[in-house]
């Protein structure tokens, strides 16, 4: 539990403070700790919350097991998970994560992120970190050292200065806010509607050992999420352009499942499913900056830029920006000269351009045709599963160095899907 707040109890000579205890805050602030840096954490809320980003990737793993976590995250009871599977109409294909090209863990979890969160700062408090959960940041002066004005659960307001500050506000993007730096995202704004349901699933064939991505028959670029808890429950969620996800004069909870009947394997599989959470919408989530870095500060994950869900690389990318930005980190607070651009920056958009270019090519249906590809060559398999289990970093995966190219030679292979046969398009027709 983090202390009572006094204003004695204002921590002195920081080297970094935290805005943020969700994954890429809460990891940063172990791997800080580790190197014996005095770390603040500020965090708007009181844990545990509601947060989307349920589907965790098996890279990941190393990174938690870098902060130490791995105990913790592996003792939880969270829902195992080995890769994904896809459905377009009659077409369903899956990945197994084992199977990938690049070296290192091969499963992870799919965690209820209310629970996911406050295990990874309850694990960081018992490290030694210090986490202050209601305290706000309100505005920050880089004149000098950072100084931040931060206002408490009991609308107190105090200074506190650090030698750094790391920005892990997620969504709540406070660096980019108060310092002007968000600018326009390369991704076209869609929506999310999502809930949690009790999903009382029958079907024994239905693996809930990975997430289960669906495409609207109807408009693929359209496109549902589940993923199932070690409870029973599941996280469900349909993205697309605001347009065509709205039903003018009708609540989200009624949204959501006209959206969830357009497709009909996953509205028989959830025939019985109750949904047991209100309803949520999150409108233009895709995000970008004009900076990642400089010498007083760094933005990471979803506070840096943030792309789409499909791929489940929101918290991937948040807690590899915390592992490269506290490297990084380490070196400046020991005297060393760094360059952020070039030590941190580019390091890390390496991995988000490459999911980059599997996003833009899923919404324009050129990945749908490699992943619905029936006989493609194993290897090639192999190298796209280690993107999908997170390792957009693996400059020794083609897929990865040179992502557009490579993915549109294997287009060209690939004929266009359909979500029905021919011979099924014909039945229906007939009917």
């Amino acid at each position: 539990m983090s202390l009572a707040f006094s204003f004695h109890s204002i921590p002195t000579d920081l080297d970094v403070v935290i805005i943020g205890a969700g994954p890429s805050g809460s990891i940063a602030a172990s791997l800080l700790h580790q190197q014996g840096k005095k770390v603040l954490v500020l965090e708007k809320q009181f844990f545990p919350r509601f947060s989307i980003g349920e589907s965790l990737l098996p890279c990941c793993m190393e990174i938690i097991k870098e902060a130490k976590m791995l105990d913790a995250v592996n003792n939880a009871g969270f829902q195992f998970k080995n890769g994904a599977a896809f459905q377009y109409g009659e077409h369903y294909t899956t990945f197994d994560f084992n199977d990938k090209y690049t070296p290192g863990p091969g499963t992870t979890f799919q965690v209820e992120r209310a629970q996911f969160d406050k295990l990874l700062a309850d694990t960081a408090q018992n490290q030694g970190v210090d986490i202050r959960f209601g305290h706000t940041v309100e505005q920050i002066d880089l004149s000098e050292d950072p100084c931040l004005q931060v206002r408490n659960e009991h609308d107190e307001v105090y200074e506190i200065k650090a030698k750094y500050v790391l920005d892990a506000s997620g969504f709540g993007r406070v660096l980019p806010k108060l310092l002007d730096l968000e600018s326009p995202s390369s991704l076209p704004t869609r929506s999310a509607i999502f809930t949690h349901i009790e999903d009382n699933i029958t079907d024994t064939d239905f693996d809930r050992n990975k997430i289960l991505i669906s495409v609207n028959p109807n408009d693929p670029s359209i496109w549902y999420w589940l993923i199932p808890f070690a409870n029973g429950r599941s996280s469900i969620g349909v993205v697309g352009e605001p347009d065509k996800l709205m039903l003018q004069g009708h609540d989200l909870k009624t949204q959501l499942e006209s959206m969830i009947a357009q497709e009909p394997s996953l509205h028989r599989l959830l025939a019985k499913a109750n949904i047991i959470k209100e309803c949520r919408e999150l409108k233009g989530y895709s995000a970008n900056v004009s900076t990642l870095a400089t010498d007083k500060f760094a933005l990471l994950g979803n506070a840096g830029e943030f792309l789409d869900p499909v791929f489940s690389s929101g918290v991937t990318i948040a807690m590899q920006s915390a592992s490269l930005a506290v490297k990084t980190l380490i070196k400046q607070l020991n005297g060393h000269t760094v360059n952020w651009q070039q030590d941190y920056s580019a390091p890390l958009m390496q991995g988000v351009d490459t999911f980059r270019t599997y996003v833009q090519a899923w919404y324009d249906a050129r990945f749908q045709q490699v992943i619905f590809h029936q006989g493609s060559n194993p290897k090639i398999k192999s190298m796209i599963c280690s993107i999908l289990a997170g390792y957009a970093w693996d400059m020794n995966n083609p897929y990865v160095s040179q992502s557009e190219r490579r993915l549109n030679t294997l287009v060209e292979l690939c004929p266009p899907i359909t979500p029905f046969s021919f011979e099924t398009q014909k039945i229906k027709n007939c009917v």
